[in-house]
């Protein structure tokens, strides 16, 4: 009787730490890599750098900019920014577009930049990954367009690395 008692023991403890080690690895993998537009909604911050190559010679021009942005739960995004190309400030453009986010924490943001007087000057997109929990960003940009999306394009090389501003708000609008 001892040992049935003693074997039966040895069976549940073997059971419960199974199903403890599964339990905790499902949890583990539910956590890891999923991404979405809830997620990653709130307000970020961003510093882009790179290279134009400037129409029509095509000559490199050292590009950055730095700007503010508010993303909300269906991927609408509007914001600032202040750039300098080959040295000359632009001043603050109006940034207005749409995010796609996939569950692995990639996607792009389509976006247009406006001059103050709300005159459309560029088309971007660019494409990126979320990482830290969704509370950075990295970027490149993939297309700029003069004027409105399929406009004269204008080549580069340049990248952009995204902060959430406040990434324990609870991903406000």
């Amino acid at each position: 009787m001892k040992n049935m008692k003693k074997g039966n023991i040895v069976v549940t403890v073997f059971f419960f730490t199974a199903l403890l080690m599964s339990l905790a690895a499902t949890a583990s993998a539910q956590d890891e890599g999923t991404c979405s537009a809830a997620g990653v909604a709130g307000k970020w911050g961003y510093t882009e750098t790179g290279t134009v190559f400037a129409p029509p010679s095509g000559a490199p021009v050292p590009f950055a900019s730095v700007g503010r942005y508010t993303l909300d739960r269906d991927g609408n995004l509007l914001g600032t920014r202040v750039g300098i190309v080959g040295g000359t400030i632009q001043p603050a453009t109006v940034v207005k577009g749409t995010a796609r986010v996939n569950s692995d924490c990639t996607g792009t943001i389509t976006i247009g930049l406006y001059d103050e007087s709300g005159n459309l000057r560029n088309s971007v997109v660019k494409a990126l990954v979320y990482v830290d929990n969704a509370r950075e960003a990295r970027a490149i940009i993939t297309s700029i367009s003069v004027g409105p999306p399929g406009g004269p394009s204008v080549p580069t090389v340049i990248t952009m690395n995204a902060r959430k501003l406040f990434p324990n708000s609870d991903n406000e609008q």
